[in-house]
């Protein structure tokens, strides 16, 4: 077969390689997704070269990878520099190599993934609300130290609840507590929250509110580093106490509190002091200004017996009675004083005890009164809320009952 037979089998169609190139380039670096497009992967190898840095992405399966590429000048501005092992979500454009009719990665911007991604986006939240001075100690309000209202904004399914109300019952019979239900996980949670605050801080009765959730996953306590929680928080004129339960770093939640510690309970013990503790204290003082009386008492009757002694080597008849009758009087008033003071502080002891006796809730119950509550546990107090037909539990000094309206009177 001669040249000429052999180029009739050749199409007029047919490219050169170079030619097929330049075709194959152009459908690629025109591509208006594939000019600027996110990929995410892991950076299965890394090579540092004086042009840039030249790594490999790929799936997390193995299945599929791509070559990657960032020059020298654009170095500097990742967020985020490739190494081996670690999530990535890159920003590129395709670009092919004719030299090797290979294709890669010419990226612009790398930030982490996964977990990575929300340390960054955490990081990057705490900064700025920092700037805005959200964190700023100044801005914390003091706790009340006697307080008589409480709210609490948590689930009320959790045990979170059921922990406080036991603490504070435990620690200061008689307290109000006003309770504002929340959702505390979920993409429901933060507005959720922020509803919870804002119907505290509406009420007006709370002198102290307290934040509290459970321990769980991180993700699960993501809501306590929302952005709109934590600007309620720092809105909230009331002081707030958080007691979220986790092993890890501070959430935000916990850095725009006026307190926080890592549990419920630990809240609910902070937000009141214990009646026992108060009521040994008072005991300690009361202790102590008998002991100065007692010790006042003796050395005024030494000295007493000092200006005796002194009179009868003196012999002086006369004086010696001034001196007495002075001393009686002085030692009269004194007795006066100390049995005032003696009787005050008894008298203090005893208001003391019969408030403690007052504030026992069975101490009530066996005077023959009674607790009515609605089923859902809120404590009925006015008839006209009730409905006929309405089951209500009844909770008397020994068991309860289960009682149905059939009349509502006013």
């Amino acid at each position: 077969m001669n040249s000429t037979q052999k180029s009739s089998f050749i199409p007029d169609s047919a490219l050169s390689v170079a030619g097929l190139t330049d075709y194959i380039q152009l459908l690629l670096e025109q591509d208006s997704i594939l000019r600027q497009v996110w990929v995410t992967g892991e950076v299965s190898s890394a090579n540092n070269h004086r042009a840039g840095l030249f790594f490999t992405l790929q799936d997390t399966d193995g299945d599929a990878s791509i070559k990657c590429v960032t020059w020298k000048t654009q170095l500097s501005r990742l967020a985020q520099m490739p190494t081996v092992g670690e999530q990535l979500i890159v920003l590129g454009s395709i670009r092919l190599y004719p030299v090797r009719g290979e294709y890669q990665l010419s990226v612009w911007q790398a930030i982490p993934a996964g977990e990575g991604l929300q340390a960054l986006r955490y990081k990057q939240l705490k900064n700025r609300l920092d700037a805005e001075g959200l964190f700023d100690t100044r801005r914390k309000k003091p706790l009340p130290t006697h307080p008589q209202t409480i709210a609490v904004v948590t689930s009320p399914t959790a045990a979170a609840w059921g922990d406080i109300k036991k603490t504070l019952k435990s620690r200061y019979p008689g307290l109000q507590v006003l309770f504002s239900p929340a959702t505390v996980q979920g993409e429901q949670a933060p507005n959720s929250i922020v509803k919870a605050i804002q119907r505290v801080e509406n009420d007006g009765r709370g002198e102290v509110l307290i934040l509290a959730r459970g321990g769980g996953a991180v993700e699960e306590l993501a809501c306590f580093n929302d952005e709109r929680v934590v600007r309620a928080m720092a809105d909230c004129s009331i002081p707030i106490i958080t007691g979220i339960g986790h092993q890890r770093d501070e959430s935000l939640a916990d850095l725009a509190a006026d307190e926080s510690v890592h549990t419920p309970t630990a809240a609910a013990e902070l937000v009141v002091p214990s009646l026992y503790d108060l009521y040994n204290q008072h005991y300690a003082r009361v202790t102590t200004l008998s002991e100065v009386i007692n010790y006042s008492v003796e050395s005024a009757g030494n000295k007493l017996q000092t200006l005796q002694n002194r009179l009868v080597r003196y012999q002086l008849d006369k004086q010696i009675e001034q001196e007495i009758q002075a001393l009686g009087w002085k030692r009269e008033k004194l007795l006066q004083a100390m049995n005032s003071k003696s009787q005050a502080a008894k008298q203090n002891l005893e208001i003391l005890r019969q408030k403690l006796i007052t504030l026992n809730p069975r101490a009530v119950l066996q005077r023959g009164y009674a607790v009515v509550r609605e089923e859902n546990g809120n404590i009925v107090r006015d008839a006209s809320e009730l409905e006929v037909g309405e089951e209500l539990l009844i909770q008397l000094s020994q068991g309860g009952l289960k009682v149905k309206v059939i009349e509502v009177k006013d």
